[in-house]
């Protein structure tokens, strides 16, 4: 794991911590609204193991917040301009999964864009959104990428956009021998 990637992981812990303590939780509150393990959150929290994009969506939803705002450790004021150097990387390298922020970090603004990739011959699947009628912009920008959204199916080409509000599951999978990069608006 690159320092850079610890130094994130550094920054998800203190900031799991900050939100249970804000929220008032214990880690069995935290584990009943989340779903994940009193033991798992405590090692997240102490920075003893990474977290994982699945196990961040599941606390990102118990807080009612999207995991990009798990991920922003400390967001700060308004700064309109972000460089691409500095904009913050997540990886899950057993989903095969990548998400870059790509919107400056704001506590005052809502909307969020991210550019993400799928590597070929994958699937990722969330029970529930962070929040339930949070407006999605998806612009599939290379790849082949198959959704589902709240039951409905859809099958995506380069330059194909899907706009959907989310209030349910959602599953995003890639054919076996193509991957996926899409950038994703949040509302």
């Amino acid at each position: 794991m690159g320092s850079n990637l610890q130094s994130l992981d550094d920054r998800i812990a203190a900031r799991l911590r900050a939100l249970r303590a804000e929220h008032g939780w214990s880690l069995e509150e935290l584990a009943s609204q989340s779903g994940v393990s009193r033991a798992t959150l405590s090692r997240l929290e102490n920075g003893e193991t990474g977290p994982t994009t699945l196990v961040l969506a599941r606390i990102a939803a118990a807080y009612g917040l999207t995991l990009t705002r798990i991920v922003h450790a400390a967001e700060e004021a308004l700064t309109p301009l972000i460089r691409r150097e500095d904009q913050a990387q997540y990886e899950d390298e057993a989903l095969g999964f990548q998400r870059r922020s790509v919107s400056p970090p704001s506590a005052g603004l809502r909307a969020e864009m991210l550019e993400c990739r799928i590597a070929p011959g994958r699937t990722i699947a969330y029970d529930m959104p962070p929040r339930r009628g949070i407006e999605h912009h998806l612009l599939l920008l290379e790849g082949r990428l198959d959704m589902e959204v709240d039951g409905a199916e859809y099958s995506l080409g380069p330059g194909d956009c899907l706009r959907f509000l989310l209030s349910g599951g959602s599953r995003f999978r890639t054919p076996p021998d193509e991957g996926a990069r899409y950038v994703l608006f949040l509302v």
